[in-house]
């Protein structure tokens, strides 16, 4: 019988864990590079966050946010930045075209 009292109250010391880990938050993070002769021939990027996101946001942790990889809209700011520069040279390109006419 005690055993049945026991495991009840672990899941709720577990989830009180969870709720102070979320509210307060828990980062981890490292980077590791590996170089031969000044050549990088491997780079792993680790991070770990674990908090809510509005505890991230208010630790300054957004990296996610600008990360194309992980966010539609930083891929949107990269693709729009890239259209307007190819825009940008196909108009260059057509008024030397006409130049040349």
């Amino acid at each position: 019988m005690s055993a049945g009292l026991g495991a009840g109250s672990g899941g709720a010391d577990l989830a009180d864990i969870l709720e102070r880990v979320l509210d307060k938050g828990v980062v981890i993070a490292g980077d590791i590079r590996v170089n031969l002769l000044d050549i990088e021939l491997l780079t792993i990027k680790l991070r770990l966050v674990v908090a809510s996101v509005d505890k991230a946001k208010e630790m300054g942790i957004d990296w996610w946010e600008s990360d194309p990889a992980l966010s539609s809209g930083a891929r949107r700011g990269e693709l729009g930045a890239e259209n307007a520069r190819l825009r940008a040279r196909v108009a260059e390109l057509e008024q030397r075209q006409e130049e040349t006419r």
